[in-house]
């Protein structure tokens, strides 16, 4: 294709934009809005997984042991708690460790312990972490059947209620960014063909003197990727803006909540967007000329 087409192309689209000033407008505050939301969803639905992963990592096996264990017999059930498929790591809990540790929870009332310092009841145990958090039941009923661990705790109950939550929250996040995507298509391609069906007379005329399909598609193909992309830069700037400053309130205010930071995430996500921008603004062009070149 001759530069000169391409020129032509490129002059028509800033002409028609211009011409359609208002609608234009419109087009590219559609974009804009739809991709604002679509981008929000995508950013809940993400870290709403981060949060669910960092729990799922959080779950810990506590295996405790028979007491009146020789050292040797405790180094040898770490060297086969270590051998277990799907075992991450696994720490030795000494009983006097637990027995400090049960002190700092306590805090202010230590004393209460005073009376259990010399006849330590705690017990000697293992802290063990899985590779994957749909592992800790397996890996736990192996550790159970090691000669001298007296009982296994993970809480049960709690693990199980994690893993079905967590697994709804990415469902559920699934199939509302599809649900929004598809609605975004949507609207972008009903605001487009609004603009083609403003210009049906010239798409006619065009027709009537011999111009092919292709020579009237890509002035109005341009100027849908146009509309996406300059829609899409407006989302992202305020997307941008937005999760910064809700990122900072929450380090600020709720330190403890796993989010992901901006610099991890919000460039493929900005990548995303645009790429989605201007494939919706060409589909949506060729879309709404279809019944229009039918001359």
């Amino acid at each position: 294709m001759r530069l000169s087409t391409w020129e032509f192309y490129i002059r028509e689209t800033l002409l028609s934009l211009r011409r359609n000033s208002l609608m234009s407008l419109a087009s590219i505050s559609t974009v804009a809005l739809s991709f604002l939301i679509l981008g929000l969803f995508v950013l809940l639905v993400v870290n709403l997984n981060h949060m669910a992963d960092t729990l799922e990592a959080q779950v810990e096996i506590a295996a405790y042991l028979d007491s009146e264990l020789e050292e040797a017999e405790i180094a040898r059930i770490a060297r086969e708690i270590k051998a277990l498929p799907g075992v991450k790591e696994s720490e030795f809990v000494s009983r006097e460790e637990a027995l400090d540790r049960l002190r700092e929870q306590f805090g202010e009332r230590q004393d209460l312990l005073d009376s259990v310092e010399e006849m330590n009841p705690l017990r000697h145990s293992f802290e063990i972490k899985a590779e994957e958090a749909e592992q800790v039941k397996v890996v736990a009923q192996e550790v159970g059947r090691i000669e001298g661990v007296a009982e296994v705790k993970y809480r049960q109950e709690v693990v199980e209620r994690l893993f079905s939550l967590t697994r709804s929250i990415r469902i559920a996040g699934l199939v509302l960014v599809v649900l929004l995507l598809m609605a975004t298509v949507f609207l972008i391609s009903n605001t487009i063909r609004l603009t083609v069906f403003a210009r049906r007379r010239e798409i006619g005329i065009m027709k009537l003197v011999g111009a092919t399909d292709w020579f009237i598609r890509w002035p109005f193909i341009l100027e849908g990727i146009l509309l996406g992309v300059l829609g899409t830069l407006v989302s992202v700037l305020i997307l941008r803006r937005l999760y910064d400053w809700v990122v900072a309130s929450i380090y600020s205010s709720l330190p403890f909540i796993p989010v992901i930071p901006p610099e991890g995430i919000m460039q493929p996500l900005i990548l995303l967007l645009f790429g989605l921008g201007f494939f919706v603004g060409a589909f949506g062009s060729l879309v709404s000329l279809r019944r229009f070149l039918r001359v």
